[in-house]
């Protein structure tokens, strides 16, 4: 089970580090602009998480039943479930594009945005928005599959955005060759571009044939039975993705109003600076819990209920070892990060002890989020909506605000907020997968 868990992880790691390192390239390149470029790609990476959260309306749902049916021996039932999921995330992501382009203005003034900052954002999102269609495609291929087994593909995919992205977005930003420079511009249009070739690539991929599962052009008219169990799975997925963001939002709300002027400006780019650089820890857990919600659901469809639920507790034993190390680095190596990470020293002032303070809960939140995706493998999303709306709203605003703001903690402060639920909610999903009542759950 060791050799199987790691063999499906090992490859959604990589592709994970590839999306991550996506985002800190463009960080590093924005810190080279200004700080309002660096705020920038701070909003917009939480508005492109939103996106992502979504498109697990269809992604969560494809991955459990696909893994379901591949391991029962039903391939075409399997097949059926990929030629659906297509066409609805396409209907998704244009619906996802439309809403960020609408409410870029809103989401600007709404994280205190003012001045140059807030056209700067503005304009950003809205041109991010444009690729996240494809990235809808990207996903929820990607999702489809790994439930088959196959998590290599998706990661050769993301090479290619990869590539595409390093290579476009310096080109832009400081002018090569014929092209001027286009600052922040360059570096939302080299990823809107590597986003472009990995929705297109992920369509070939699934055309071909080449994975085992085939788009069909006969199958791929949307029918009520598969996509109501698509989103019979998806829907609690999605308001639970939904309920985290705005959670979310709302606590960078209240980071953005933690200083004024310059020192909030530092503040914010700090928080964006640390949440980017804790994907440490946070995409080995999604590696690894991506490699338990398959083999769960194929664990279920053999009709393997005890084999299911151990695979759960040897994933996050194996992603604990990486918490360790991940411990280590955010402690021992905070300034250092944020010194290359940015170039006012103010930024470094306000990171470095939020960051050795989040160095101690890396264990709890690998916990959390491997279990989540084990549950969710097994198609069991109601009870972690249910964990997501006590420890956000219950735990980490009114704590963070209390902190941070009533208390004047500053960062510190309001991170309190967020290593609260995190703990909570990982001792929540701990005992809900531990008792393996997920185990009777029909999809």
């Amino acid at each position: 089970m060791h050799r199987d868990v790691l063999r499906l992880a090992l490859p959604v790691l990589g592709e994970q580090l590839l999306i991550f390192f996506v985002g800190v390239f463009d960080t590093f390149l924005a810190g080279q602009i200004s700080t309002n470029a660096t705020a920038a790609i701070g909003v917009a990476a939480y508005v492109g998480w939103l996106a992502s959260l979504l498109f697990s309306l269809v992604a969560i749902g494809t991955t459990a039943l696909v893994a379901r049916h591949w391991g029962a021996g039903e391939f075409g039932r399997a097949n059926q479930i990929v030629n659906q999921s297509l066409p609805l995330a396409f209907f998704v992501g244009t619906g996802v594009f439309l809403l960020i382009y609408t409410i870029a203005p809103t989401i600007a003034t709404l994280q205190n945005m003012t001045g140059e900052a807030h056209g700067i954002v503005v304009r950003y999102l809205r041109i991010d928005a444009a690729g996240q269609v494809f990235t809808s495609l990207s996903l929820v291929g990607a999702a489809a599959l790994r439930g088959s087994g196959d998590t290599r593909t998706p990661m050769w995919v993301h090479v290619v955005v990869n590539l595409v992205n390093i290579t476009v977005s310096p080109i832009l930003v400081f002018g090569v060759g014929p092209f001027s420079p286009w600052g922040i511009d360059g570096i939302v249009t080299g990823t809107v571009t590597g986003r472009i070739c990995g929705g297109l690539l992920m369509l070939g991929v699934l055309s071909s044939g080449m994975s085992g599962l085939r788009l069909l052009r006969s199958e791929l008219y949307l029918r009520a039975e598969p996509i109501r169990r698509i989103l019979r799975i998806g829907i609690p997925a999605a308001i639970d993705g939904m309920l985290m963001w705005v959670g979310h939002f709302l606590f960078v709300m209240i980071i953005a109003r933690l200083g004024e002027g310059e020192q909030g400006r530092a503040i914010y780019a700090a928080h964006i600076i640390g949440i980017q650089v804790e994907a440490l820890t946070y995409l080995p857990a999604v590696a690894w819990g991506a490699a338990s919600a398959t083999l769960i659901g194929q664990a279920l469809g053999a009709r393997d209920p005890q084999r299911a639920w151990r695979v759960g507790h040897t994933a996050v034993l194996q992603c604990m070892l990486l918490a360790l190390v991940a411990t280590t680095v955010y402690f021992s190596a905070a300034g250092p990060i944020y010194r290359l990470m940015h170039s006012d020293p103010t930024v470094w002032k306000e990171g470095v002890p939020a960051l050795r303070m989040l160095a101690f809960f890396q264990i709890p939140h690998v916990m959390l989020i491997v279990y989540i995706h084990s549950l969710r493998g097994a198609g069991d999303t109601r009870y972690p909506m249910l964990f997501t709306l006590a420890g956000v709203f219950a735990v980490r605003i009114p704590l963070a605000y209390y902190c941070g703001i009533v208390l004047q903690g500053g960062l510190v402060g309001a991170w309190v907020g967020m290593l609260a639920d995190i703990t909570l909610r990982a001792i929540l999903v701990t005992i809900r997968y531990t008792r393996g009542r997920w185990r009777e759950i029909e999809v």
